[in-house]
């Protein structure tokens, strides 16, 4: 429990946990800033980590800030601290995305403190899954979650997800035309062994998962059109079992409201033990983002497309030194 204030070493400790979030090609566009005098932590965009192209609203950057976020209080009440968590807290100030006051010990009834196991298990896995079915029981308690935070996770039905499918597939081609949109997907992928070795952010060929030989699972090759020495291919499952999480409006606050309804629902999949992936592939596309909601959901907008099932694991991806994105004060 919580007896002192923070030291800078307990510190650390959040902010190693927080930084296990995923990010948008594991850009990692988030920084922390702790004030010692007043018990917070501040979490704050990194915007020289944007991306232009496929993020031009900074909408996927605060998506994984705020997933960041969420790691930093499930971490802060584990180590016995109540999070009590502001948003955007200065207008003048947007770059300041949330304050984490630290200063009193946790609720004994709070609900984060058991998803602490699953943070730095959870990785984002690009390989195939088998057809077994997720229990309804274990699909209502993933939506549950989302709503803890804010958002709403919905299961589409198989129409919907062949919609999806088709919008993903659309992206993919006009991804592939748009010179651009390649350049900023080979900014952020490191291949070669020469390179993956001492990476601290993007993605690394051994994440990138086998090729596809097969299948509708809508995974993103980070090869393009690359040779990865040693790269395997799969057949991935016909039937993906994916979900929505979205929010009623579209504003910077309810990015932050999905990012962290994101990273819990993730948690508490990974405690299931559910594999798990992303795509924000059609969301790229402002033309293509607005098909990919269902017509017949009280959900305005879809933040993000999650995928998941019963597979391999993905293997741990590189992160930045935490002196990297801490100041303390």
């Amino acid at each position: 429990m919580a007896e002192e204030a923070l030291d800078a070493n307990t510190v650390t400790g959040l902010v190693r946990d927080a930084t296990a979030a995923p990010s948008m090609h594991n850009a990692q566009p988030w920084k922390f800033r702790f004030v010692r005098d007043s018990g917070i932590v501040q979490v704050r965009s990194d915007l020289e980590r944007a991306m232009p192209r496929a993020d031009p609203t900074t909408r996927a950057l605060h998506l994984g800030c705020a997933a960041a976020l969420f790691n930093l209080r499930v971490a802060a009440a584990h180590a016995g601290w109540e999070p009590a968590t502001e948003l955007l807290p200065h207008a003048a100030d947007p770059q300041l995305l949330a304050m984490v006051r630290l200063t009193t010990p946790v609720s004994p009834e709070s609900d984060l403190a058991p998803l602490y196991p699953a943070i730095h298990r959870r990785r984002t896995s690009r390989h195939p899954f088998t057809d077994e079915e997720i229990p309804q029981a274990i699909k209502d308690a993933l939506s549950a979650a989302a709503l803890l935070e804010g958002a709403r996770l919905i299961f589409p039905g198989a129409w919907h997800v062949q919609t999806l499918l088709d919008l993903v597939y659309d992206a993919e081609g006009r991804d592939a035309l748009d010179p651009t949109a390649s350049e900023e997907l080979r900014h952020w992928t490191r291949v070669g062994a020469d390179v993956t070795e001492t990476a601290t952010e993007g993605i690394p060929d051994y994440a990138f998962g086998p090729r596809k030989r097969d299948g509708k699972a809508p995974v993103r090759d980070f090869a393009g059109r690359r040779r990865v020495p040693g790269r395997d291919a799969a057949t991935f499952e016909n039937a993906p079992q994916l979900a929505l999480l979205g929010t009623a409006d579209d504003r910077p606050r309810d990015w932050l409201q999905a990012g962290q309804a994101l990273e819990r629902v993730l948690l508490q999949a990974t405690l299931d033990g559910l594999s798990t992936s992303l795509t924000s592939h059609a969301l790229e596309w402002p033309e293509l983002r607005w098909a990919v909601r269902d017509p017949q959901s009280a959900m305005g907008f879809v933040q993000i497309v999650l995928r998941f099932g019963y597979g391999p694991s993905g293997p741990e991806t590189p992160r930045r030194p935490v002196r990297e994105v801490l100041d303390i004060e």
